[in-house]
């Protein structure tokens, strides 16, 4: 099965202790780009988070964004007393010295320990968020797959419509070649060319040779062939999908520059068209 790398998934959560919503959205990349955009309080999460990512995808540009609302019962932040009368104890003690110095009654509760959320209930809230993180991940890769499911059909169509311009070309070659001998040859009666007849046969073989697309045609014949084997197999299959338009484009070239007759040429034409169909559709498969 092949995927997209253009996919979206959002999930939002309820529980005790508010709500949440994440949403997974990626599109095309060379490599694999993640982006994390998490409130403050959960930004440790970023490391399980982006080993999940690189377990399960290999290429695209993906950003992850949590939004996080906790309730008021919840966010509510427990303050140690002890620790608070103690700087403001010490504060008074050195504002009597400094008398010009004011005490600032937020720079106490800036002071570490004096206002925290409790540790038990941060982790509980995480785990949660992680359970919905793989929730919208199972969704996420699915969309991949639906899309890398179209894109499939659509590339086998134009497979198959390739392999039938090249059963045309085969099948017209025999006949554009015997045209082709026949047109040099009224030619050279029409200028009453005397040419010694070994040497006309070895330049008409030469020619021939020259004009002959049977091996480019066999090509993608085998093109063919392994692009469909590379689809089935499925996995993280972009890169060499890609190699095998590069592949199919030189054959066509080659095609259209030996061409002897306009519905060869119309045939290179083709499958030009198709090859750039399948390239844009490949642009976009992990």
């Amino acid at each position: 099965m092949i995927h997209s790398m253009t996919a979206f998934a959002r999930h939002e959560m309820q529980a005790d202790w508010g709500s949440a919503q994440w949403e997974i959205r990626s599109v095309n990349q060379r490599y694999l780009e993640t982006f994390f955009r998490l409130p403050e309080q959960f930004r440790s999460l970023e490391t399980k988070l982006r080993e999940t990512l690189r377990q399960q995808l290999h290429r695209g540009k993906v950003e992850v964004n949590l939004r996080f609302h906790a309730n008021e019962a919840v966010s509510e932040l427990n303050i140690n007393q002890a620790l608070a009368s103690q700087l403001i104890n010490h504060a008074n003690a050195l504002q009597s010295q400094a008398s010009h110095a004011q005490l600032n009654i937020m720079d106490v509760l800036r002071w570490p320990g004096v206002m925290d959320t409790p540790q038990a209930d941060l982790d509980a809230v995480q785990t949660d968020l992680m359970a919905g993180f793989q929730l919208t991940m199972n969704d996420f890769l699915a969309s991949r797959g639906r899309e890398g499911n179209s894109m499939n059909e659509l590339i086998q169509t134009r497979l198959e419509q390739i392999s039938q311009h090249v059963a045309t070309v085969r099948q017209h070659l025999p006949i554009a070649m015997q045209w082709q001998r026949e047109r040099i040859l009224t030619r050279l009666q029409d200028i009453k060319a005397e040419m010694d007849q070994s040497r006309l046969e070895q330049e008409m073989a030469f020619l021939a040779q020259k004009s002959d697309v049977a091996e480019e045609l066999d090509r993608l014949d085998a093109h063919i062939k392994e692009t469909r084997h590379t689809l089935k197999k499925g996995g993280a299959c972009g890169r060499r999908l890609d190699f095998m338009m590069q592949e199919f484009n030189r054959e066509a070239n080659t095609l259209s520059s030996k061409s002897i007759s306009t519905d060869i040429t119309n045939a290179a034409v083709e499958l030009k068209v198709l090859i750039e169909q399948m390239r844009e559709q490949i642009q976009n498969i992990e």
